[in-house]
């Protein structure tokens, strides 16, 4: 099988050199080119035509985002991975980049003081998804399994689906999802009429970059979520990087709870810690929705949502970026319904309205 062809761009020389470095690790990878900025870039591409691009988001001449909407224009599947800072300038650019068209990002390894740990964390987050979304197998023993296989045959649902009122919303999502949210959530009609809480896998300022964004788009208010803050009606929340977020009862109403415990499926925010709070606070009368991810995270707190006859909704493969988390959910006989992005909005709000005496309201697609 011939090798995954990679070219790094980055203004850095350092940068360069230490992302040619990790990817020599892999027998399976090959740096065929180096670019400094975008212009130099988008003239290698014909010449050294690459599986995957590595992007720095913060270049001179141009830079990151300009440079995506470039390739775009020309090669509208290639994987695009961002590279950025990990401050409040770099997470804004980088949701930019997506928005723009990336097809994933990485945070570059900063204040670390070891060339050798700098390189141990490039291995282990980079490599995978180049190695994803160049449609290769993931490596033994890697952070980030890869998506599940094809099926032509799905299960269905082993249990039974709650007819009861939905009382909250809880939503999954990583590689892809930030874009797929804002689709989800461009509404021009009224709000949901219950909370919504979201496991996003980001890291810290990112998540809150995040949900300021996704605050303009709607009738939905978005806030990172805090500890002890009460789920209002019509208000989503999103988990805050680097800390897992819970759901609680008390005093006869929903809170969030956000706590410190390891990562799970080396994710923190992790959706299945999220999700089984949500069955425990909620049992039956919850909505739990699957986005576009790579890995299994939710898998085993939709096991315990489907044990209270709790909904699911997974987003379909063909509209994932990554049909990761969405497959595995599907695989596994969990989800009752296999959900094209465009539609899932309208979904949504039609099972959260369900069984209350509310107006149904048009809810547009972006197109």
């Amino acid at each position: 099988m011939p090798k995954i062809r990679v070219l790094v761009v980055d203004d850095a020389v350092v940068m360069r050199r230490l992302i040619s470095e990790a990817l020599a690790r892999d027998p399976d990878v090959e740096v065929v080119g180096l670019a400094a900025h975008g212009r130099i870039a988008l003239a290698k591409i014909p010449q050294v035509n690459p599986d995957v691009i590595t992007l720095d988001v913060e270049m001179p001449e141009m830079d990151g985002i300009e440079t995506v909407r470039e390739i775009r224009k020309t090669y509208p599947k290639l994987p695009v991975i961002m590279f950025s800072t990990l401050t409040e300038r770099g997470a804004v650019r980088t949701l930019d980049a997506l928005a723009a068209g990336a097809t994933d990002y990485v945070t570059k390894p900063a204040n670390i003081g070891s060339v050798t740990l700098s390189l141990q964390r490039l291995q282990e987050e980079l490599v995978p998804k180049i190695r994803l979304h160049a449609g290769r197998p993931a490596i033994a023993g890697s952070l980030f399994p890869n998506a599940v296989a094809r099926s032509t045959s799905l299960p269905a649902p082993t249990l039974p689906t709650s007819k009861q009122p939905v009382e909250l919303i809880c939503i999954g999502c990583s590689t892809g999802g930030p874009n797929a949210l804002a689709e989800v959530f461009t509404y021009q009609g009224g709000p949901l009429p219950v909370p919504i809480v979201i496991v996003q896998h980001m890291p810290i300022l990112f998540t809150r970059m995040l949900a300021e964004r996704l605050n303009k788009l709607g009738s939905i208010r978005f806030t990172e979520g805090a500890d002890d803050q009460p789920l209002e009606p019509g208000h989503a929340y999103v988990a805050p990087g680097g800390r897992h977020m819970e759901v609680i009862r008390s005093g006869g109403g929903l809170r969030l709870r956000l706590q410190d415990q390891p990562p799970e499926n080396s994710c923190r925010p992790a959706v299945d810690v999220l999700f089984r709070s949500v069955a425990k606070a909620c049992g039956r009368n919850v909505l739990g929705v699957i986005l576009t991810g790579m890995g299994q995270d939710g898998l085993h707190g939709c096991h315990f949502l489907r044990e209270q006859h709790a909904q699911i909704l997974a987003q379909d493969e063909a509209s994932s970026v990554v049909w990761g988390m969405p497959g595995h959910v599907t695989q596994a006989g969990l989800a009752d319904r296999i959900v094209p992005l465009k539609d899932m909005s309208v979904e949504i709000w039609r099972r959260a309205s369900a069984h209350r005496h509310v107006k149904p309201i048009a809810v547009p697609i972006l197109s």
